[in-house]
């Protein structure tokens, strides 16, 4: 069975697990060293089941831990050329992934990586470079799109495949107009290599969601230009809007910041709608 957990989301620091009972990967290591190993203990999870790492792109949010776990776990860095020496001239990424361990990923092009079939795609960033990851394992198909400049034709192709989906959700546009940023931050958020507002991800998902879309996770909420009932509520106007019912149609949830989600199963077309096996309060007690 597929089970997807995120540990993190947003500039503090990103982080999501997908998982077999015999595999696993972990997308973005954004999150400190202590903190993931705490979450697996917690989630009764053996941190040596895990054997590969993607990495999206080289921001000290989605890397900052990448080269300390590569280090001690010898496990593997897949992501492109330009983002490994984006993460090598990151200062806050104090160790380094050790070059037995850096994987070259070219986009468009996939490539199985243990379990898991993968295929990076073009995201807009500005960083120095950005992917989404395309990612199928048991007849499932798994999206992660994050830090969305604009989205693009190949991105909308894709939402159309997927049946989950991790999009960002960054911003509300009037929250950040009258926010404390400077203007430059401003302008940089919403042009096309800064982030998605919570109405693009909306008409995203109205736009080119299909039947087989089953569940959407926002992703990467701002702290000071967004909330998390703001981007539910924004996104399910926008979709209804569009004829499509949230939760019915399709699963919507909002990721929080700083607060691991519970463990969700995922499962292909043919079998019942996943759920949720434990929730945050119940990982809580664990």
């Amino acid at each position: 069975m597929l089970n997807f957990i995120s540990f993190g989301s947003g500039s503090s620091g990103n982080c999501y697990l997908l998982y077999t009972e015999s595999d696993a990967l972990l997308i973005d290591l954004g999150i400190g060293t202590r903190a993931l190993r705490k979450y697996f203990r917690e989630y009764g999870i053996p941190l040596s089941r895990v054997k590969h790492i993607l990495i999206t792109h080289d921001h000290a949010d989605h890397v900052k831990s990448v080269g300390k776990i590569s280090h001690d776990l010898e496990l593997p860095v897949y992501t492109t050329r330009d983002v490994h020496k984006g993460i090598d001239g990151n200062y806050c990424v104090r160790c380094k992934v050790p070059p037995t361990m850096t994987k070259i990923l070219e986009k468009n092009k996939t490539v199985q990586i243990g379990e898991f079939s993968v295929t990076p795609f073009r995201v807009p960033h500005d960083s120095t470079d950005n992917v989404g990851f395309r990612i199928e394992c048991q007849g499932v198909v798994f999206c992660m799109m994050t830090d969305v400049g604009f989205l693009s034709d190949e991105m909308r192709t894709i939402i159309g495949e997927v049946n989950y989906l991790v999009l960002e959700a960054n911003y509300d546009e009037e929250m950040l107009k009258a926010g404390p940023y400077p203007e430059h931050l401003k302008v940089r958020i919403m042009g096309t290599g800064g982030h998605l507002s919570n109405l693009e991800c909306g008409k995203a998902l109205a736009e080119n969601a299909t039947p087989a879309l089953r569940h959407v996770w926002l992703c990467h909420l701002s702290e000071e230009n967004n909330h998390p009932e703001l981007a539910r509520k924004t996104v399910e106007q926008v979709l209804r809007s569009y004829g499509i019912a949230p939760g019915k149609d399709f699963q919507l949830d909002v990721l929080k910041r700083k607060t691991p989600t519970g463990i969700f199963e995922l499962v292909r077309d043919s079998a019942p709608v996943e759920q949720q096996l434990f929730t945050n309060e119940e990982m809580g007690r664990k």
